[in-house]
């Protein structure tokens, strides 16, 4: 999708697969440097719901690290800084091959790759940005904090695109009538990880505060 300022969005979706898929036609179509753009969870406490999180390097579960772009890092964080929401700069962004649904995995996780935060998709995006030699970031809302569960049964009730499957949500809540409680908590942690990304292009422009 053509944006203003030369920049392009494609949505992949979630998972690696559709994420490199993605970051290989933008390069293809003459993309100069790629970025991600979305939602993670925290393994870290540090990380709080709403927080921005922009990493210096993603890590990918066989231990290979795609270190993001110092200067253009420098450049996103002074756009930033005019948001209301808190910033987090430094350390790295673990993308995992599945869902992380309990606390307990979290902390594995985090214990295991040091990481503040998963995703599924920046570190294939990077693998493309390396491939190529362009220049890579990753901006991540937090969503879901590091002592937060996601209900198995809920996190089956979404597709690719994190849209609602009414169906299966339906048959999730007949059979899980206590899901209907986790609704609340969960709509409140992703209404204020969108309002952060809101405010984030904002601040930034479709461009992230990328410059040549």
């Amino acid at each position: 999708m053509p944006m203003a300022e030369g920049a392009a969005l494609y949505l992949s979706g979630m998972g690696p697969v559709a994420a490199r898929q993605a970051a290989q036609q933008l390069a293809e179509s003459g993309a100069v440097a790629l970025s991600v753009f979305g939602v993670a969870g925290a393994l870290s406490e540090q990380l709080r719901n709403g927080v921005l999180f922009c990493p210096e390097c993603v890590l990918d579960e066989e231990g290979r690290s795609y270190p993001t772009d110092d200067r253009w890092r420098a450049s996103l964080q002074q756009q930033l800084s005019r948001t209301a929401f808190p910033l987090r700069m430094d350390g790295t962004l673990l993308t995992a091959a599945a869902p992380l649904l309990t606390a307990a995995a979290k902390v594995t996780a985090h214990q295991r790759y040091g990481t503040l935060a998963v995703d599924m998709e920046s570190a294939a995006v990077a693998a493309v940005a390396r491939e190529r030699d362009l220049p890579f970031i990753v901006l991540r809302a937090i969503v879901d904090e590091a002592q937060d569960a996601i209900p198995p049964a809920l996190n089956g009730s979404v597709d690719a695109w994190g849209r609602a499957r009414l169906l299966r949500l339906m048959a999730a809540m007949c059979g899980h009538p206590l899901l209907l409680g986790e609704l609340p908590r969960l709509y409140s942690r992703m209404q204020r990880a969108t309002q952060a990304l809101r405010a984030a292009a904002q601040a930034t422009g479709p461009t992230l505060g990328w410059h040549r």
